[in-house]
């Protein structure tokens, strides 16, 4: 495996911003950039060898820059929802930024996904690794500590990218680290998702309000649209007369892992039986949020100049719970000072035999 560097474009403020491009000896690319750690490319084969790119995005980094749907980019420091914008630790209520309409959305106005991060191209197991590094500042997006994150990209010989997630924080904080990749097996520029498979190795979820934060409920999947346990079309029960799908207008929900934790056991996986490719998720994290990209509407304008409409892709971002900062019933997603927030997501692709 071997990785790249090129220039990509300098960042509204004058930064220098690059492009790091990982490949492997079977031909899967991957090409990252340092503005937001955003996987801007992944190229991956069909069942014939023919490789597309399967993440959705932007070729200008001016397009990253502005107000978008998150495209590729790491997430902080709290990835999803947390209501009202607002948490109380340690006896200390905080204020963050309200960036979507009373509640605060991934990390808030400038989150993660709009910064430039150290990068280095490193060695880890053998083989080259993308290594970034970010410093958020105590009270930045009115979170508590100054929080030093390092984010590493690998893209291994058997098409598993690799994302370790590693923060430590000088006070007590809350964390929530996750990818905002939207995936779409058939390309990026092939339509809906509507007819590819998808299991979620989870009995339950959590439901949400009509604001989209969760109600505190864990809720059995069984005969509901939210059932995933076993392998199913997305488009099979996304418009159904249900109560959470109306609320968002599909897919928009966090699913509560049976894997505790695990990361040999398989989190979720996705099948495009046309292209015959594959994508299973493994995780560390207690949860995993699918997104069917309900919200495009055309309006963006992706790579190649093509545009992306609802269900163009799914997201599968693995989190701590939404809101799980003031739901006591939920893991904890609180970083003690000193400690050690350390996580791993592995999304490994193939193709049906």
């Amino acid at each position: 495996m071997s990785i790249t560097k090129r220039f990509y474009d300098n960042s509204a403020a004058g930064t220098l911003v690059h492009i790091f491009t990982l490949k492997n000896s079977k031909g899967t690319t991957v090409k990252i950039t340092n503005f937001g750690g955003i996987v801007t490319s992944l190229m991956v084969p069909d069942k014939n060898g023919n490789f597309e790119d399967i993440v959705l995005g932007y070729d200008k980094l001016s397009d990253y820059e502005k107000k978008g749907p998150y495209f590729g980019a790491v997430i902080g420091r709290y990835a999803n929802r947390i209501g009202n914008a607002c948490f109380e630790l340690n006896g200390a209520e905080y204020r963050l930024d309200k960036n979507e309409g009373e509640n605060h959305l991934h990390g808030g106005f400038i989150g993660f996904d709009k910064v430039v991060w150290n990068a280095e191209i490193v060695t880890r197991n053998g083989a080259e690794a993308l290594e970034l590094v970010y410093r958020s500042k105590d009270g930045e997006g009115g979170f508590p500590g100054n929080l030093d994150v390092k984010v590493t990209y690998s893209l291994t010989e058997d098409n598993a990218l690799v994302i370790d997630y590693y923060a430590v924080s000088d006070k007590d904080t809350v964390v929530n680290l996750t990818n905002h990749s939207y995936f779409n097996l058939a390309g990026h520029a092939s339509g809906n998702i509507l007819s590819q498979k998808l299991m979620i190795n989870a009995d339950k979820f959590t439901p949400v309000d009509k604001a989209s934060i969760p109600t505190g409920e864990l809720v059995d999947v069984k005969g509901t649209p939210m059932d995933f346990t076993k392998m199913k079309t997305i488009g099979q029960d996304i418009n159904a007369d249900f109560e959470q799908i109306i609320f968002t207008k599909g897919y928009d929900h966090n699913w509560v892992l049976n894997t505790n934790g695990n990361l040999k056991e398989k989190a979720a996986e996705v099948i495009d039986e046309k292209s015959g490719r594959v994508m299973e998720v493994y995780t560390t994290k207690p949860g995993v949020q699918l997104y069917t990209a309900n919200f495009l509407d055309g309006s963006e304008i992706g790579k190649g100049g093509v545009p992306y409409y609802k269900n163009a892709a799914l997201c599968l971002e693995t989190q701590y719970f939404p809101d799980s900062v003031n739901k006591k019933n939920f893991p904890s997603a609180v970083l003690k000072a000193g400690e050690k927030y350390n996580h791993t997501t592995i999304y490994k692709f193939a193709v049906l035999k």
